[in-house]
């Protein structure tokens, strides 16, 4: 059913977790995440601790309770005996920390004078110290929205959790390969107005992250938590979205289920949830307060000072969305298009060799054709390199093939298959005209489209379908 936002009362905000490339924040670990077999392996038991105010977190407690002991693994090539907690950490990782700073600027956030790590209550086993460090780098920042401004209210930098393995009743398993990678938080205030504008503010923020280098890519390395309320119901804050398409489900799923709990009598709490691969949404553990946080002795404060803020203020990147537009206008391509090859290293070194050729063609086939291989043939296109897409298009820019084919001759490359050019050489237009000519006097009586199909089957892919249908409707006036 349609959703009145407005009349619900409706808040939410969003936290994104980005993880950030090169060290780990308090080793010099890698963060590359080995495939390689794990070569160390220990249990542990954890406790939950008080808070700086002498209280027991009520979410640590309620994982205390579970009384679960945890298994870890490890390859020794990205994990030390910091991420065991066997050793005290390193100095922090000034690189990530400037990867951090460069973000919180272009959000438009006023950087900290001191960085003050916090030691976070951890108790499900995802940190096996049993608490996170955090910090805050940032305060009151925005973006600009098709709804208004979307205020910043924090932004932090901490380690990343271990990756969960396997859960069962006694124990739990935890690959730490993960553990420690330097993640900065980004934490909104409650400015979204529906469940759209949930997803074009994660997306805008996901656009400002990947304007910076040192920002991980790809799957698992950007997560989405979302906090919803309504008037007559309670903050939830809601975990484990795998892509933005699902944020607005999710969302109206909750305030869904909010609505049918307090219009039948049942007080809602304060709690997190899980966000379901089916859009519903299922009960975590209880919401975690202030009592989770002590400070960390073991990590000194790190100044900030204005000369080095000013230094990188001048030296912020482009967004992507600035490069994007750039691409689509000095091409002529379409937005989606543009988005793709933003950061693709082949497009404009392809476009300087082969003048002659439109950009939308080199465009589509670095990226609209491997998508068609991989759809519709079922084939992998990801062993394409430069040099395949440069032979390619070499053959089509000096005239040696049609544009139809480039799809067979990327097959061929990913087969691993000899090209033999004669199969795919043009046919001269007087010939062709000829050849058609004698086609429609063999099988008179046709309609246009028999005629197509009998071509098109015949050049397959050597001659252009615009051509043929020009000289077929041509000779048939």
């Amino acid at each position: 059913m349609d959703i009145d936002y407005k009349k619900l009362g409706f808040k939410c905000g969003l936290e994104i977790h980005q993880q950030l490339e090169g060290k780990k924040l308090f080793c010099s670990c890698p963060t590359i995440n080995s495939s390689r077999e794990s070569d160390v392996k220990f249990e542990r038991k954890l406790r939950a601790v008080a808070g700086e105010q002498g209280q027991v977190d009520v979410a640590a407690s309620h994982e205390m309770q579970k009384s679960r002991k945890f298994v870890y693994e490890a390859n020794s090539e990205d994990t030390c005996l910091v991420e065991y907690d066997e050793e005290p950490p390193k100095q922090l990782n000034r690189a990530a920390l400037e990867t951090a700073l460069k973000i919180s600027l272009l959000l438009n956030a006023t950087p900290v004078d001191e960085i003050q790590f916090m030691r976070k209550t951890v108790v499900d086993g995802s940190n096996v110290s049993g608490f996170q460090r955090t910090a805050l780098i940032a305060l009151d920042g925005n973006i600009e929205t098709s709804l208004g401004t979307v205020r910043i209210s924090t932004i932090c930098l901490e380690e990343e959790a271990a990756q969960k393995l396997e859960s069962k009743k006694d124990y739990v398993k935890y690959k730490l390969d993960r553990l420690g990678i330097p993640l900065i938080e980004i934490a909104t205030d409650v400015d979204i107005k529906n469940a759209e504008h949930a997803k074009e503010a994660a997306s805008k923020i996901g656009m400002i992250l990947r304007s910076v280098d040192n920002v991980k890519r790809g799957l698992g390395t950007i997560r989405q938590d979302v906090n919803v309320s309504i008037e007559q119901g309670e903050r939830v804050e809601i975990k484990g979205f795998q892509d933005l398409k699902s944020i607005p489900k999710v969302i109206d799923y909750e305030v869904n289920r909010q609505i049918f709990e307090t219009e039948n009598g049942k007080k809602l709490e304060k709690e997190v949830r899980k966000a379901e691969p089916n859009f519903t949404t299922s009960f975590l553990r209880p919401m975690p307060g202030s009592a989770r946080l002590y400070p960390e002795t073991d990590v000194s404060p790190v100044g900030i000072e204005k000369h080095y803020l000013d230094e990188l203020k001048k030296n912020l990147p482009r967004l992507l969305s600035e490069k994007i537009g750039e691409i689509e206008k000095k091409h002529k391509l379409k937005n989606d298009l543009a988005r793709e090859l933003v950061d693709n290293e082949h497009f404009e070194k392809l476009i300087k060799k082969f003048s002659k050729l439109e950009p939308s063609l080199i465009a589509n086939t670095l990226i609209s054709i491997p998508k068609e291989i991989k759809s519709r043939l079922k084939l992998d296109p990801s062993s394409l390199v430069y040099d395949d897409f440069h032979e390619v298009l070499d053959y089509l820019h000096k005239g040696k093939v049609a544009k139809d084919v480039v799809i067979d001759l990327l097959v061929k490359k990913i087969k691993k298959e000899k090209i033999i050019l004669e199969k795919y050489v043009p046919i001269s237009d007087k010939d062709l005209e000829a050849d058609i000519k004698d086609i429609l006097e063999k099988r008179k009586g046709l309609n246009i489209g028999a005629y197509m199909g009998i071509l098109m089957g015949k050049y397959k892919g050597s001659i252009e379908g615009k051509k043929l249908m020009q000289i077929l409707k041509k000779l048939l006036k």
